[in-house]
């Protein structure tokens, strides 16, 4: 996959946000238009927030996956449940790949950050281990670069663009 030689989209701020581990909601569309949507059990940055990855569980995904699979749309929510802050990334060009040994630290981190933030908003650190619970055969990243950035934290930015130097 190729990167961009520009800079990223997000500031530093949005990345430190995602790379401690947030709530990830993917989507795309088939042909119709008809969405396709899941919950991803982690994800990652790369190359100075340039390049993304999303992991999916096959067996729960299987349109989603399709969907990516033939157009390479992507939508992916990054959320903080503590503030609800949020942010938007979306590509035509994501790609997939089976996912490996090399992603499970990725994934542990996601964890802990999402059993950070449900304990401190009152629930239990199980609710972060059942929503985010995988195999690792069953596993699907996806990796993109975003071409778009979005704040959807609630608010008078809502919808806003991200740049950088926003």
């Amino acid at each position: 996959m190729e990167t961009s030689t520009t800079r990223p989209l997000l500031t530093p701020d949005h990345l430190a946000m995602i790379e401690r581990g947030v709530s990830v909601i993917v989507s795309s569309c088939g042909h119709d238009l008809t969405p396709s949507v899941m919950r991803a059990v982690g994800s990652r940055t790369d190359d100075e927030g340039r390049r993304f990855t999303v992991y999916l569980c096959r067996s729960q995904s299987a349109q989603l996956l399709k969907d990516v699979a033939r157009s390479g749309r992507l939508a992916a929510v990054f959320s903080q449940p503590s503030t609800h802050r949020t942010v938007q990334l979306k590509t035509r060009t994501a790609r997939l790949r089976e996912a490996t040994e090399d992603d499970v630290p990725a994934l542990g981190r996601c964890l802990q950050g999402m059993e950070r933030e449900l304990t401190s908003i009152g629930f239990a650190a199980v609710y972060a281990r059942a929503m985010l619970a995988y195999r690792l055969d069953d596993l699907v990243a996806v990796e993109f670069v975003p071409e778009v950035a979005f704040d959807q934290t609630p608010g008078p930015k809502a919808g806003q663009p991200i740049t950088a130097t926003t």
